[in-house]
């Protein structure tokens, strides 16, 4: 085990981990101060729990492992700071996007590149970063916890104060959000450029 611990280099943290730490944490919480503090929480955590370190999984991953708990805590913490708020406005509400048949409206343009290939392309997560900046904060925060901290609806209802009728609209609300600029700012965009 000393061996192990013996792998982990506190003195290079900053340089070796610290842009993508507060990338990821910027992109979570879009702040940029709240995101340098998690990151500092997350290097003064490690920095007391090395012995901790198992070495079952490479440095950066164990870091981001810690990010992800600073990330919850920060939650946690605000939502306690700030009164529960009413629900966003109504203007993506059901009735305005499917008919009485649940059909589509206006339906979504079609996305046509592989899913995969787009996840690869840089230039897509740029356009992803920017519909996340455009949402309310509460809704951001709610997709976040869900889509990329990976937690259960319990556990996002308890951190968020929320029902779980008002976390599924504020999930649902998210979403169609992300699609709609997606499609607006992404995909539209690739469809032109691919007729060129």
């Amino acid at each position: 085990m000393k061996e192990e611990q013996q792998d982990l280099r506190p003195d290079m943290w900053v340089q070796d981990h610290g842009d993508l730490l507060f990338r990821y944490a910027l992109v979570r919480l879009r702040d940029r101060v709240a995101a340098e503090e998690v990151v500092q929480e997350t290097f003064l955590a490690a920095l007391k729990g090395r012995e901790q370190f198992k070495g079952r999984a490479s440095e950066r991953t164990w870091l981001v492992g810690i990010l992800k708990h600073k990330i919850i805590d920060y939650f946690r913490r605000r939502n306690r700071e700030i009164p529960v708020t009413a629900l966003p406005s109504s203007e993506d509400s059901p009735e305005d996007i499917f008919d009485n048949n649940g059909k589509w409206k206006a339906e979504p343009g079609a996305w046509g590149d592989d899913p995969a290939n787009v996840l690869e392309k840089k230039e897509f997560w740029k356009t992803f970063k920017e519909c996340m900046a455009d949402l309310p904060r509460r809704l951001a925060e709610i997709f976040s916890l869900r889509e990329f901290e990976g937690l259960g609806s319990e556990e996002i209802r308890n951190l968020m104060n929320v029902s779980t009728t008002n976390l599924n609209v504020l999930l649902y609300r998210a979403r169609l959000r992300l699609a709609r600029c997606l499609d607006t700012n992404w995909f539209r965009t690739e469809q032109k450029e691919g007729e060129k």
